[in-house]
């Protein structure tokens, strides 16, 4: 039997003593409790209520005993606020006990305390301090020696009765001492039974009283016999030292959190001093005692040192703080820590202000605190210990600063701390008391970034847009800032005092600002303003088709005149085709372009082509080929008003639709476009006539793709009817349907039509060819053990110990590959053919594919695992065949057999994407591997060298291309002179450097420990440690060196540009406004668009987070395109996701490509790895259209998902803290990712395998989470834990009940704080040092509860975006190994990125982790650079194939 079941039973034989009706009431009203419908304290007071009838107790006559027990142990938690309490009959009298020394006389204007004057119905305070030393203890209450002693009773019987309720209540306790809360103090809200609760340990006898003491003559400011100090205006000022504050119940306690702004009379002692003296020892002090109540406590800036100056307020004077007593040191640090800290966030925000939370904890967490402050190290608990103290003063720093600039409190930093920490927004304002007299003093930081270095177009492109802009919202008269209406401050009223105010009509002012008043500006808007901006939900908005210009739009122009002019130039069948007609006396002939109204008048006047004109029995018809303007592309109202595009999309009209002529001219790129970079002036192409419109490019209307106009010229005989978007659409089409060639002599099959090749989008494939198919085109016949979707949650967690194990609800585990689709099936086409119809002819409209299937390893019996340690582009020959429609052909890939190679495996493999090989087949049916048939090899000889490894040829015209292989071509492809700017540790062109595409020479990088990771890495290059606005202006103005004499590249040098411009501070506002466009018209997208424009590479490429494509309702990214459209770029955008093409890792990322005029635009490249679908929207939505890069083959991909298995199995086993940069690897390779990464060279030295070393607690902390996958903070054991410091951590308490959340399946309460229950958050509910970290719990029901933080990455899953500062409580928490207990190394997270275990990094650890965390990815910018090498290769073929064509014709006329 436990302990709790021996109490019940006891408390079961209390009742039977009780009358049937009592015992009724009492088990009704433990009913009530446990559901919840009554609180612990009202079910208690009723116990007792019900009790005391039923033993007929007399009014007050035991309250000495039974009561004292009750109020000793807790049975009631602060006063009763519920009417219940009326019913308790038993009196209470308070015992109010003063602390020995404080007892002289209050001052005059000292306070009434609130608690004494308040007129609630309930009883007097029913809690008596530890040290009265009068009150029985729980066992003292079933001994009857003390209580006859104690109560004045007459007669056995009423002390029989009297036990039998001690009994009773003590019982109640013990039971439901696990749920209630633990008693506080009433005064100083600190818990009664906390072993940290200190009391003044009292006065020495020749202490003081406050007007006594101020009249001491060691304090010489007045003659005691004056007419007394009230006659003074300003309070006296005197410092004291060697000081303690305390309540009135002795208890000693902080000033700082909340109580005296809750009229809490809070009293010190101490030593006074006069104002002049600065040295904190006791002589010549006068010894004071119970100054106060203190009225304010403020802070007076620092005293041009570290330390910040803070004083206290009484009725009598102000005091200056100089040393704590030796009993309040403890105390007094944090408060001087906070305030400490509060400086540093400050100064540090200020100048970074697009530090993320992570970045603040670095900089915390290497700032040694000034000597004096008995603390030796700030850790992320400091941070969020003084959470709230910090942005109140970031508060009152933005207030003191101008209303243009961009508040503190809404960078990424404060609001991640913000939510965390669960602070409350607009406190100090309202409050006001606590004032800051002079708040402190912090340096206002001018540099900022340098004015941005523009070339004249792009400043052009900026400043005309904004102005027009800006000057709108002000017709508009500004937006109106909203408020959230709910805060403090948004309550207040208008100060009257701020400049605002003095404007406003009430105050007298002119009222032309309508600005709001300073002290009422909204700060949980502008947090929430800044959020919005940042998490962009991608909502699936159903893709709206480019609006067609259709009949129903158009509005009918019956009075036209029209008539054509000479004779038809051809007759077709009915129609009559003619060269001109004139409509309203104005000739138009084929070709002029002409306007189209709408019947919407709102909408500009259509344009088109006319492509043909004719009669036929419709009326005088014509064929309209459409132009779109540039305001219905991406680029909106951004776009030049007179530039127009073409698009595919035509169509018959009647000419008396037609409104007039128009002209469109077609902007060609001038023959010295690559030097004409930073020249061109004049913004406008055209003068704008209202008739005259230009264009230079194609437009993609799905893909947002601007091209060089496609070159489709008509033949000769059909000029008059020839239309590019018709040619281009029917061939579209017909590439989608799959056609068969060469039909083959088949006589032993009738109902088959054989064939020897087939085309289906523009590519061919033979007998014997491999193929891609969707996971569903076919089965495989051995059922794979699919990894089981077990449900992580246990039933039967014990909640004591767990207790908010409960959060965990949700299935769903971050960074799990359990939704993961299939990679592609592979099959090799053993037959083409078509059915035979009934007469014989084959039904050529199907084309049908028998195919042998290959398996994966995968998809054999032994499953999962066998994937793990093979190759990822190795399969099994089976001799299984299915049947599939050639319409689910997804491409073409090469398998090969790996005996029948003339090169190594490794050589073939690296060849190229597509190319898989076998060594064994597999017999499903015996599940055994054999060597592989002989026709699996015969195939491969016959068609060896034939086209394979080829993606895709165009249409059989190109076939003679396309037999030769490519591989002798690929050496031809120069590489690109590459300038990197922004380049950081060079990610990006690692990866251009393994597509072979680039070769590096500038880059630049203004952070040193970057810049010389880049150094290390290619030593070739140059890298300007400078700031790119510096360089781009001495280029400019003609300087061949910089200042440290290193080349600067010159105009015509730079063949390719790529780059990942910071986009800080565009988050924030939705829209902009003055100060917003001021910041990013100096932002560095614009100094980047400059480089482009001045150097005109090749190729150009801006790499930037997914979000850079909505910033600003996708301002910055229209504005950027706009730039490169006019610079005359053909160019597009798009969202790829790196795990898609080779990493452990979900990182989501915007890139815009853009191509000089004569190359071809790379498209996106296709994924070549499987991911988890959530990962995977990669829609952007612009102005209500949804826009998706050109991948065909959607979320599918031709290898499995890479996982943190494959990425850092093999590394060997280190500590928290892991410190030696050199390690041996202690082992080979496990996975073909590691085989891969490790590189060809045989490498025994593993570097840079280091991790943080985590303060105690954290270690504590990371050491409890479980190893099961998807463990995070809410599997935390509550309990107390020696750690490795040597300090106790605390057990969390459940302190109030939570609204949201309920009891737990115990009955205990789920609240940290009062905000759970609904009410304002109460400071002195903190808790520190605890193995849950109080602030998770304090603010989970409002984030998800705060699922992922001190999570464990899964084996089998991917990381989340591998940041700059793994932080197991930062924006991205899952941080720590799977099974060992820290955070991830430097060198697990760059394999996270896909580094090569060379590549080097440069710096202390942290420096190390923000390089590897900044980078992109090498796997995928080398999946871009292939695209780029793709196209300048088309472009080379296409070159090569019109030389050709020009030596044909020579040698024709020779």
């Amino acid at each position: 039997m436990s302990f709790q079941d021996h109490v019940k039973e006891k408390l079961k034989l209390v009742q039977d003593f009780l009358h049937i009706d009592a015992q009724d009431q009492l088990t009704n009203l433990e009913e009530k409790m446990k559901s919840s419908e009554i609180s612990m304290e009202v079910y208690i007071s009723k116990v007792k209520a019900l009790l005391g009838k039923e033993l007929h107790l007399e009014n007050g006559s035991h309250v000495d005993g039974v009561e004292q027990n009750g109020k000793t142990n807790g049975f009631t938690n602060g006063s009763h606020k519920d009417e219940d309490d009326e019913a308790v009959t038993l009196g209470v009298q308070e015992e109010e006990e003063a602390v020995k020394s404080p007892s002289g006389p209050k001052g005059k204007g000292g306070r009434k305390s609130k608690t004494n004057s308040d007129t609630k119905k309930s009883p007097p305070s029913t809690r008596v301090t530890r040290n009265s030393g009068k009150q029985p203890t729980i066992l003292s209450m079933f001994s009857k020696s003390r209580e006859e002693k104690r109560l004045k009773v007459e007669s056995d019987e009423s002390c029989k009765r009297l036990s039998v309720l001690g009994n009773y209540m003590a019982c109640i306790f013990v039971l439901f001492s696990f749920q209630t809360p633990p008693p506080k103090c009433q005064d100083c809200r600190q818990y009664l039974d906390d072993s940290d609760l200190k009391f003044f340990q009292g006065d020495p006898d020749n202490a003081l009283d406050e007007p006594e003491m101020l009249t001491d003559e060691r304090l010489s400011l007045f003659d005691s016999n004056e007419d007394g100090f009230e006659s003074y205006e300003d309070l006296p000022q005197h410092k004291i030292t060697n000081f303690s504050v305390y309540d009135k119940r002795g208890h000693l306690c902080p000033f700082d959190s909340g109580l005296i702004e809750k009229n809490v009379e809070l009293y010190f002692s101490c030593v006074v001093k006069p104002i002049y003296d600065d040295n904190p020892c006791l002589d010549g002090g006068v010894p004071a005692k119970k100054l106060g109540p203190i009225n304010a406590w403020w802070i007076t800036g620092f005293d041009g040192g570290e330390k910040a100056l803070i004083g206290f307020t009484t009725a009598f004077a102000d005091y200056i703080l100089m040393h704590p007593s030796e009993e309040y040191g403890p105390i007094f640090a944090l408060m001087q820590e906070k305030i400490y800290m509060s400086k540093i966030v400050v100064e540090f925000l200020q100048k970074n202000p697009d530090a993320t939370y992570e970045d603040l904890l670095n900089k915390i967490e290497t700032t040694v605190p000034p000597a004096g402050l008995n603390f030796n190290c700030f850790t992320e608990d400091t941070l969020l210990r003084h959470a709230q103290f910090v942005v109140e003063q970031v508060e009152s720093y933005d207030e003191a600063g101008d209303s243009d600039e961009q508040p503190i409190i809404v960078t990424p930093c404060m609001r991640d701390l913000i939510k965390l920490a669960g602070v409350t927004l607009g406190k100090r304002r309202a409050a006001r008391r606590q004032a800051i007299r002079h708040p402190t003093k912090i340096e206002k930081d001018s540099k900022g970034p340098t004015k941005a270095t523009t070339t004249k177009l792009v400043y052009q492109i900026f400043d005309t847009f904004f102005s027009d802009q800006i000057e709108q919202n002000d017709k508009e008269g500004g937006v109106k800032r909203q408020r959230c209406g709910v805060c403090e401050v948004c309550q207040s009223p208008d100060c009257g005092k701020c400049t605002a105010c003095k404007d406003m009509i009430k105050f007298g002012g002119s009222g032309k600002s309508k600005q709001a008043c300073k002290q009422r500006r909204c700060p949980n808007l502008a947090v929430k303003e800044a959020e919005d901006d940042e998490n962009i939900e991608e909502e699936d908005v159903p893709v709206e088709k480019t609006k067609k210009v259709s009949h129903a739009k158009r509005k009918k122009q019956t009075q036209c005149k029209l008539a054509w002019i000479g004779e038809p130039v051809q007759t077709e069948g009915k129609k009559q085709y003619y060269k001109k007609v004139s409509v309203n006396d104005e000739v138009l002939e084929v070709g002029d372009c002409v306007s189209v109204s709408s019947e919407d008048p709102s909408i500009p006047l259509y344009l088109a082509r006319i492509t043909s004109l004719w009669e036929d029995v419709g009326g005088k018809m014509f064929h309209a080929h459409w132009f779109l303007r540039g305001i219905h592309t991406v680029l909106g109202e951004s776009s030049d008003p007179l530039e127009l595009v073409i698009v595919d999309e035509c169509e018959d009209m009647l000419l008396n639709y037609v409104q007039g002529k128009v002209n469109v001219m077609y902007k060609a790129p001038s023959n010295n476009w690559f030097m004409e970079g930073g020249i061109d002036v004049d913004i406008k192409v055209i003068e704008d006539d209202g008739k005259s419109f230009f264009y230079q490019f194609w437009y993609d209307t799905e893909f947002a793709r601007f091209e060089t106009p496609p070159k489709t010229s008509p033949s000769e005989q059909c000029e008059f009817k020839f239309c590019g978007s018709c040619t281009r659409t029917k061939k579209r089409e017909e590439q989608e349907i799959p056609c068969a060639f060469e039909p083959l002599a088949n006589e032993d099959n009738d109902s088959k039509a054989l064939y020897a090749l087939a085309c289906f989008k523009g590519v061919q494939f033979k007998v014997g060819d491999s193929v891609y198919l969707p996971p569903e085109a076919f089965n495989f016949s051995v059922k794979p053990a699919s990894p089981v979707k077990r449900s992580h949650r246990k039933d039967d967690v014990d909640e004591d110990l767990y207790p908010e194990y409960y959060r965990k609800s949700s299935d769903y585990i971050k960074g799990s590959n359990l939704d993961a689709p299939e990679p592609f099936r592979v099959g090799r086409i053993k037959e083409i053919f078509c059915h035979r119809r009934s007469n014989g002819k084959p039904d050529v409209s199907e084309v049908k594919l028998r195919l042998y299937k290959f398996y994966r390893p995968e998809n054999t019996h032994k499953g999962v695992k066998a994937s793990y340690h093979t190759d990822i582009n190795q399969l099994y020959w089976s001799d299984e065949e299915v049947t599939v429609s050639m319409t689910e052909v997804l491409g073409h890939c090469q398998v090969e057999y790996a005996e029948d190679l003339i090169e190594s495996v490794q050589d073939y493999s690296s060849g190229g994407p597509d190319r898989f090989y076998f060594l064994e087949a597999y017999n499903a049916k015996s599940k055994s591997f054999e060597d592989p048939p002989n026709h699996a090899r015969s195939a491969v000889h016959k068609g060896k060298g034939k086209g394979k490894g080829k993606g895709k040829g165009k249409v059989p015209a190109a076939q003679e291309l396309q037999d030769t292989p490519l591989e002798p071509q690929t050496p031809n492809v120069s590489k690109y002179r590459t300038l990197d700017v922004f380049s950081g540790c060079g990610g990006l062109s690692e990866g251009f450097h393994q597509a072979g595409i680039s070769e590096t020479l500038w880059a630049i990088e203004m952070w040193e420990p970057a810049a010389q990771a880049f150094r290390l890495n290619n030593p070739g290059t140059t890298v300007f440690t400078e700031d790119c606005n510096v360089l781009l202006k001495l280029v400019m103005s003609g300087e061949k060196t910089n200042s440290l004499g290193q080349k600067l590249p010159q105009k015509g040098d730079v063949e390719m540009l790529c780059g990942g411009p910071p986009c800080q501070g565009f988050s924030g506002m939705n829209r902009f406004n003055s100060r917003t466009y001021s910041k990013f018209k100096n932002s560095l997208v614009v100094s980047y668009l400059s480089y482009c424009d001045y150097y005109r590479p090749k190729f150009f490429l801006l790499e930037n987070v997914r979000n850079f494509v909505s910033f600003k309702s996708s301002m910055v990214l229209k504005l950027t395109l706009r730039c490169l459209v006019r610079m005359g770029y053909q160019c597009t955008f798009g969202v790829l996701q790196a795990g898609q093409y080779g990493v452990a890792q979900t990182r989501r990322r915007a890139i815009i490509l853009a191509a000089a005029p004569g190359e071809k635009l790379p498209r996106y490249p296709e994924p070549l790895h499987v991911f988890a679908p959530r990962a995977c929207s990669l829609s952007v939505v612009v102005d209500e259209k949804k826009y998706v890069s050109n991948v065909t083959r959607g979320n599918g991909g031709i290898y499995r998902t890479i996982t943190v298995r494959d990425t850092m199995s093999d590394l060997p086993e280190i500590r928290n803290g892991a410190a030696a940069l050199e390690i041996s690897y202690n082992g080979e390779p496990q996975s073909w990712f590691q085989r891969q990464i490790r590189g060809t060279q045989y490498q025994p030295i593993l570097r840079d395998h280091i991790c943080k070393d985590m303060s105690a607690l954290v270690e504590g902390r990371m050491r409890h989470i479980p190893l099961a996958p998807g463990s995070d903070w809410r599997d935390l054991p509550n309990i107390e834990v020696r750690l490795k410091d040597g300090t106790m951590t605390k057990k969390l308490r459940y302190t109030h009940p939570d609204k949201k959340n309920g009891r737990s399946s115990t009955g205990a309460l789920r609240g940290v704080c009062t905000c759970a229950g609904g009410k304002p958050c109460d400071p002195a509910d903190r808790q520190f040092n605890t193995l849950i970290p109080w602030c998770l719990p304090h603010t989970g029901n409002r984030h998800n509860h705060w699922a992922g933080l001190y999570g464990r990455l899964e084996w089998d899953g991917f990381f989340s975006t591998t940041v700059t500062n793994p932080e197991p409580m930062g924006k991205q928490g899952r941080v720590l190994h799977a099974e060992q207990h820290r955070v991830v190394s430097v060198r697990e997270c760059a394999r996270s990125q896909g580094f090569p275990d060379t590549y080097r990094f440069f710096g202390n650890i942290l420096d190390k982790h923000r390089q590897v965390g900044n980078a992109v990815p090498p796997p995928l910018s080398r999946a871009i650079g292939l695209e780029i090498k793709k196209c300048v290769m088309e472009r080379m073929k296409e070159e090569q194939a019109s030389e050709n064509i020009k030596q044909e014709k020579m040698e024709v006329s020779d």
